[in-house]
């Protein structure tokens, strides 16, 4: 347009002033604008300062130059007026605007005095009344951008919405798909029906194939919730604050995280390797780094279902000013143009029914941990996401790992440990842990000389590697309880520990620990199941009585299961004023309360308890809800509550908080 203004206006409004030069000028940086997109990465950095300087000379110096230079011509007022109107749509920031103006009518300013011969100037029109009129464009100028603005923040909003309601539906798609598959899979391996009441026996080959489908299925639904969180997370822009980090190794918590993926197949599953190589400590939240991975897997498992041949290496390095993580898929890669904007909010590059929120996450969260993330694709060829963490200092980690112990030293001192193995590695890292915390550990190497140390000496807890030859940890919990022995056991294995969790569970063990064992997760078991109540393991809930209210018929039927499973009564109703009722009736020794019931709902309920004058008003309460998020549990904290919970509830988390506080 500007080559064409020049004719106009020197050849048809026969204008004292054109520049030819100029004109050129704007038109080739115009020009240069509407190529960005095919600009090599190292460029795309430095195109915000070109295009402020191609707006700065295209619009305020080359009008203003005109004006001044025609003497203030009438025509040249009004598109002055309206060059003032285009330059706020383009940079609505009032400050940089003012910026911008500035520096082009300077720069125009500088233009007429180095410009010979002099232009003599003797402008006739009303200098005041037009400021008036500059002043009031200018105002109405941003009255016009930020109306038009809110109307675009609205109208992608919504669009934001429905893009977020179909990618929720798209991803939950997956894991409900697999719970689907796992229930099938189940009723298979289950023996047929008979009228008659006698079943046949279930053969040990189809029990573990329940078990595999049971922990496959458990899987999937914390899949789901996990991409529940993470999407509400990131609508919700959460700050990430430094409380309730600690310090994680990259390996055994990357391991941890492909363990816990919830994979489509098993072929699936063989597409990611990961290689062992460089191990880092870096200060972080667990589950923050697992989304993170789970993302970028979830992302380059989309694109890889057209390559066959496909896979996705995962490798680490230390470095002297970072730490990194490399993710690579061997798939399509990113076409440049699209490159920089991956880590936009809601920018999907072309995943159907995505929800574009996920690198932008992976990009907030490294950043809250001090670090970053980069993506490096050649189109075609492959795409790799690199994770940098910030170095810690010797000192850091010393500080940290000489406050672990001491957090755990009261607890672990004078303890005695048996640890049934026979590997001199895993012996000899069980006892490096342990010693600084002055426990007494005795080592055996089978189940008949751990029973014989069982019966001669008193224990407080017992440590076994499940995966030890001819050793069935799962029998240990049996026999010490037929020679009534109650001592919490806690397991150790190389199988991802989502698959052997259920048996585990359902045996009787406390816990179980992923090898290679890292200190904080080993410390933090093993003294979560020193703490366990001996009321707990020995059964002696039984007689308790707990009322559950909760609206939803299926949350009291899994929470009266998990908890009659202990011996404990269970009590129901449907909202608050139902529960208030049955506490004014019956004895009670705790009250699980969901949040949001019809009626009246679990805060106010709970405001009413701790208000009143009843022999109830210091019954503990526990919190139940769907909303996970730090305002929900402050307000449950606040009206009286105990403790809290999130729906769906975790048998271990419920029986736990249920022991520690009756």
């Amino acid at each position: 347009m500007h080559f064409i203004f020049y004719f106009v206006f020197k050849y048809i409004f026969h204008l004292p002033f054109e520049n030819i030069v100029l004109r050129l000028i704007a038109t080739l940086l115009c020009i240069a604008v509407a190529f960005k997109k095919w600009l090599p990465a190292s460029l795309q950095l430095y195109f915000p300062y070109f295009w402020h300087f191609t707006i700065i000379f295209v619009l305020p110096f080359i009008f203003t130059v005109n004006l001044i230079m025609n003497n203030f011509h009438e025509l040249w007022l009004y598109w002055e007026i309206f060059m003032l109107f285009v330059l706020i749509a383009f940079v609505p920031n009032w400050l940089m605007f003012l910026i911008d103006l500035l520096i082009g009518i300077y720069g125009a300013v500088l233009f007429y005095y180095l410009s010979l011969p002099h232009v003599v100037l003797h402008p006739t029109f009303n200098i005041p009344m037009y400021l008036i009129v500059l002043s009031s464009t200018i105002l109405a100028g941003y009255v016009f951008s930020y109306s038009n603005k809110k109307g675009i923040m609205a109208q992608e909003r919504n669009n934001a919405l429905q893009a977020l309601a179909g990618g929720i539906a798209h991803e939950m798609r997956n894991p409900l798909g697999q719970i689907r598959y796992n229930f099938d899979a189940i009723q298979q391996e289950l023996p047929t029906y008979q009228p008659d009441g006698v079943c046949p026996l279930i053969t040990l080959s189809s029990l573990d194939k329940i078990y595999k489908r049971v922990a496959q299925g458990q899987m999937a639904v914390n899949r789901g919730i996990q991409v529940i969180d993470m999407i509400l997370d990131e609508v919700k822009q959460d700050s990430y604050q430094k409380s309730g980090r600690s310090y994680f190794s990259i390996s055994a918590l990357t391991r941890k995280a492909l363990d816990e993926y919830s994979y489509e197949s098993e072929k699936e599953r063989e597409r990611v390797h990961l290689q062992e190589g460089d191990d880092f400590l870096f200060q972080g939240v667990e589950t923050m780094y697992v989304f993170v991975l789970f993302n970028l897997i979830m992302n380059a498992l989309y694109f890889l279902r057209s390559y066959p041949d496909g896979s996705i290496d995962i490798h680490f390095q230390c470095g002297e000013s970072r730490n990194k993580v490399f993710v690579r898929d061997t798939g399509p890669g990113v076409p440049k143009e699209i490159l920089g904007k991956l880590f936009d909010p809601f920018f999907t590059s072309g995943r159907k029914g995505g929800t574009g929120l996920g690198l932008s996450y992976c990009k907030r969260v490294m950043q809250s941990f001090g670090g970053d993330i980069i993506c490096n694709s050649i189109h075609g060829e492959f795409t790799e996401f690199v994770l940098n963490f910030p170095i810690l200092s010797e000192s850091d980690i010393a500080t940290y790992e000489a406050k672990l112990y001491s957090d755990n030293k009261e607890l672990f001192t004078g303890k005695r440990l048996l640890i049934v193995d026979e590997s001199p590695e895993n012996l000899s890292l069980i006892h490096r842990y342990l010693d600084p915390l002055g426990a007494e550990i005795d080592d055996v190497s089978g189940t008949n000389e751990a029973m014989i140390k069982i019966s001669a000496y008193r224990y407080n807890i017992i440590l076994a590697n499940l995966d030890l030859p001819g050793f069935d940890a799962y029998e240990l919990p049996v026999r010490m309880k037929q020679h009534g022995k109650f001592l919490p056991v806690v397991v150790y294995t190389r199988d991802p520990i989502f698959m052997v969790r259920p048996k585990v569970e359902q045996s009787g063990i406390q816990g179980v620990l992923s090898m290679p064992m890292i200190v904080q997760e080993f410390l933090l078991v093993l003294g979560t199941s020193l703490k366990a109540k001996a009321d707990t393991q020995k059964g002696t809930l039984a007689g308790k009585v707990v009322l559950v209210v909760d609206d939803s018929a299926v949350n009291i039927i899994s929470i009266r299961s998990m908890l009659q499973s202990h011996g404990i009564t269970v009590m129901e109703a449907s909202n608050g004023k139902e529960a208030l009722d049955k506490l004014d009736n019956h004895d009670c020794d705790l009250l699980l309360l969901d949040i949001q019931m019809p009626v009246l709902d679990g805060l106010e309920a709970t405001k009413r308890i701790r208000s009143g004058k009843s022999d109830y008003k210091n019954i503990p309460i526990i919190g139940l809800s769907g909303d996970s998020s730090k305002e929900t549990l402050l307000h449950a904290i606040q009206y009286g509550m105990n403790d809290y919970l999130v729906k769906p509830v975790d048998r271990t988390v419920l029986l736990e908080k249920v022991s520690s506080l009756i």
